[in-house]
C-alpha cells in the first residue's frame, strides 16, 4: 500500500530544483554541472537547477537533496554508516573491531547514503503530518530528527499522518522524518518472562536489559483455517461457576464483559494464577490503567508465585494515546512467539473498551470521519484483527495455541451499545457479570442467562463433563422457584429440597479472590452437591464444609485426586469413592460436634 505512485518518472518528474548544502568550500561550476547531468540522466528531467547553500553542521562533504530523496556525501553520513556497522559489533573483543577498522579504511570511498525524508508539516497531540515520503507503506515506522519513532497510520494523496511513540517536544514544523522500509514490530524472547514492558517491548520494572531473541512484527496475518485444530483442551480458571457452565478452551476467545466494579480483572488473574504447574505462558496487557492498579497486580502475582510465567505489557493512562493503541498487538506478538513454538499462551486484554477509546482520539486527530458514537468506520477491524490471531494450531505447525480473554466495560448494563456488540459478534462466547449480583454477595457475579461458551463441553475433561451435567438446569428451576415461592408460606416436601439444593449451589459458586480450585477439587464438590451432601446445612456453613471436605479428602484419598487429574472418566467406581470419602468426613465431623 503506498500513498503516492511508484514509478520515478511520475515521482520525480513535478521536481525541477535540487537543494545541495556544502560544508566550507561550495562545489566548482564544473562540478556543479556534473552533479546537475547525473541527476537530469537518473530522473529522466528536462531541466534542473540546483541551489546552493553552506551548512556548518557538515563536518566535510556535501549533501544533495532532489524531491524526497536525499544523497549525503557528508562526513557526518558515513560516520553513520560506519556507527551502524559498529553497533553489531561486540564491545568485548576489540580484535573484532580492529578487523572491522581495517576494512573499513582499506574499501573507503565516497558513497552516498540514499534515504528517503519528508518534512513534518503538523505535529500536535501524539500526531505528526509529514511531507515528502510518497512511498511509505501503512504501519511502517519513521524516525525523526531526534530520535522519537513513529508509525504510518493515515495514507493521503500528498502527505500521511504518523502516530508518535515518544514524546513531541524535539519535533516541530521543518522536522525531518526518514523511511526506515521497516514494518512496526517488538522485541521478543524467552527472557521477557517475569518482567514488565511497556508496549514498544522496553522493560519498566527495573530489572535491566532484556536479552531479546528476535524481532515481531505488531500487525501479524491470522492462522488460517487449514493451519488450525479444533478447540478441544480445557483452559482451566479454577473458578466453578466457570469451569463448570461456561468452560473455555484452549485457542478459544472468550470475553469478560460488565460494569466496572464487579470482579471482570479479578476472573482473569485468577485464570494466570491456576496456570501454575501447567506449561502455560501467561501474558496481561493492561490498557489505559492507573499505573497503581498495574503495580498492584504485578506485586499480587509476585506473591503468588505466577510471576515466573507470565509477562505483564503496560501502556497506563498517563501514556499516549498511540502507545495504547499498539500494547495489545505487541502482546499478542510476543503470545505468537511462544506459539509458534508450540507452546500454551494465555493472553488478558484489560480492557478493550480503553483501546476503542484511544484509537477513536487517534483517528479524530487524523480528521478522519466519524461514525456511530464518533468512533472511526473501521473500529470493527481494530478488535477482529487482533482477536482472530488467538487459535489452536493443528499438530503440523506445532500445536501451540493462543487463548485470548478480552474485557470489556459496558454503562449500566448495557451490553447493545457500539464497542460490546462488536466484540460479543467477533469472541466464542462471553461472561456477563452482574453489578446487582456482585453487591448481593454473590461473587464472582455471573449472570448465568446472559453468558454462554460456543465451545461448551468440549473444552471439558470426562470427568467435569458428567459432574456438570445437571448444575444450570438446577440453577433455572431454584431461580424460576424462588420467584414463584417468595410470597408463599406453605410449601411441600419436593419444593423445601429443591430450593434448599439451589441455596446450597448458589454458596458454593461464590469464590474468595486468588483461591482457584483445581479440576479434581471442583469434580469433588460437584459430585457431593448433586447427591444433596450440602443441602442440609445453613448457607452460612456450607463453604465451610466444601473445604473441610476437599482438605480432608485431598489428605486422606489422595488416590481420588490422582484418578480425576489423570483424565479418569466418572464411573458409578469413582463415584461411589467420592461419595464414600465425602460420608466419612460428615460422621467424623458429627462426632466432633
Amino acid at each position: 500500500m503506498s500513498a503516492g505512485k511508484n514509478s520515478k518518472e511520475n515521482q520525480i518528474a513535478p521536481v525541477t530544483r535540487a537543494f545541495l548544502r556544502y560544508a566550507r568550500t561550495a562545489p566548482e561550476p564544473a562540478q556543479l554541472e556534473q552533479i546537475r547531468t547525473a541527476l537530469m540522466k537518473q530522473f529522466d528531467l528536462e531541466d534542473l537547477r540546483i541551489e546552493v547553500e553552506q551548512d556548518p553542521s557538515l563536518a566535510s562533504g556535501f549533501v544533495i537533496r532532489l524531491g524526497s530523496q536525499e544523497y549525503d556525501f557528508s562526513e557526518t553520513g558515513r560516520g553513520a554508516q560506519l556507527r551502524e556497522r559498529l553497533s553489531g559489533v561486540n564491545a568485548s573483543s576489540p580484535e573484532e573491531l580492529i578487523t572491522l577498522l581495517k576494512g573499513e579504511i582499506a574499501d573507503f570511498s565516497l558513497q552516498a547514503r540514499i534515504e528517503e525524508i519528508g518534512v513534518v508539516t503538523w505535529v500536535g497531540d501524539g500526531i505528526a503530518i509529514v511531507k515528502g515520503v510518497e512511498d511509505a507503506f501503512y504501519g511502517e515506522i519513521l524516525i525523526f530528527e531526534d530520535g522519537t519513532r513513529g508509525m504510518v497510520q493515515d495514507l493521503r494523496e500528498h502527505e500521511i499522518g504518523c502516530i508518535l511513540f515518544g514524546g513531541e517536544q524535539g519535533i516541530s514544523e521543518g522536522t525531518k522524518a526518514v523511511r526506515t522500509k521497516k514494518q512496526a514490530g517488538v522485541p521478543v524472547g524467552k527472557s521477557f518472562l517475569g518482567r514488565v514492558i511497556n508496549a514498544l517491548g522496553d522493560p519498566i520494572d527495573e530489572a535491566g536489559l532484556i536479552e531479546a531473541e528476535g524481532y515481531m512484527p505488531v500487525e501479524q496475518r491470522a492462522p488460517g483455517i487449514v493451519e488450525r485444530h479444533s478447540v478441544c483442551q480445557p483452559m482451566e480458571t479454577g473458578i466453578l461457576s466457570i469451569d463448570t457452565m461456561f468452560p473455555i478452551g484452549r485457542g478459544q476467545r472468550e470475553l469478560i464483559i460488565g460494569d466496572r466494579q464487579t470482579g471482570k480483572t479479578s476472573i482473569a488473574t485468577d485464570t494466570i494464577i491456576n496456570q501454575k504447574g501447567k506449561n502455560v505462558i501467561c501474558i496481561y496487557v493492561a490498557i489505559g490503567q492507573k499505573v497503581s492498579t498495574v503495580a498492584r497486580l504485578v506485586h499480587m502475582l509476585r506473591e503468588t508465585g505466577a510471576m515466573e510465567y507470565s509477562i505483564v505489557v503496560s501502556s497506563t493512562a498517563a501514556d499516549a494515546a498511540p502507545l495504547q493503541y499498539i500494547a495489545p498487538y505487541a502482546g499478542c506478538a510476543l503470545a505468537e512467539f511462544f506459539m509458534r513454538q508450540g507452546r500454551d499462551v494465555l493472553i488478558v486484554y484489560d480492557d478493550l473498551s480503553k483501546h476503542a477509546v484511544a484509537y477513536r482520539s487517534m483517528s479524530l486527530l487524523l480528521e478522519r470521519p466519524p461514525g456511530r458514537e464518533a468512533y472511526p468506520g473501521d473500529v470493527f477491524y481494530l478488535h477482529s484483527r487482533l482477536l482472530e490471531r488467538a487459535a489452536k494450531l493443528s499438530d503440523a505447525m506445532g500445536g501451540g495455541s493462543i487463548t485470548a480473554l478480552p474485557i470489556i466495560e459496558t454503562q449500566a448494563g448495557d451490553v447493545s451499545s457500539y464497542i460490546p456488540t462488536n466484540v460479543i459478534s467477533i469472541t466464542d462466547g462471553q461472561i456477563f457479570l452482574e453489578s446487582d449480583l456482585f453487591f448481593e454477595g454473590m461473587r464472582p457475579a455471573v449472570n448465568v442467562g446472559l453468558s454462554v461458551s460456543r465451545v461448551g463441553s468440549a473444552a471439558q475433561t470426562r470427568a467435569m463433563k458428567k459432574a456438570a451435567g445437571s448444575i444450570r438446569i438446577d440453577l433455572a428451576q431454584y431461580r424460576e422457584m424462588a420467584v414463584f415461592t417468595q410470597f408463599s408460606s406453605d410449601l411441600d416436601d419436593t419444593t423445601k429440597k429443591q430450593l434448599a439444593h439451589g441455596k446450597a449451589l448458589m454458596e458454593l459458586l461464590k469464590q474468595p479472590l486468588y483461591h482457584p480450585l483445581s479440576q479434581a477439587e471442583q469434580v469433588i464438590t460437584l459430585v457431593c452437591a448433586n447427591n444433596g451432601y450440602f443441602d442440609d446445612l445453613k448457607p452460612g456453613d456450607v463453604k465451610k464444609a466444601q473445604n473441610e471436605l476437599l482438605s480432608t479428602i485431598a489428605e486422606k484419598n489422595k488416590d481420588i485426586i490422582l484418578q480425576i487429574n489423570n483424565g479418569a472418566a466418572l464411573d458409578d467406581v469413582l463415584r461411589h469413592q467420592i461419595l464414600d470419602a465425602a460420608a466419612a468426613v460428615r460422621e467424623s465431623a458429627d462426632a466432633e460436634s
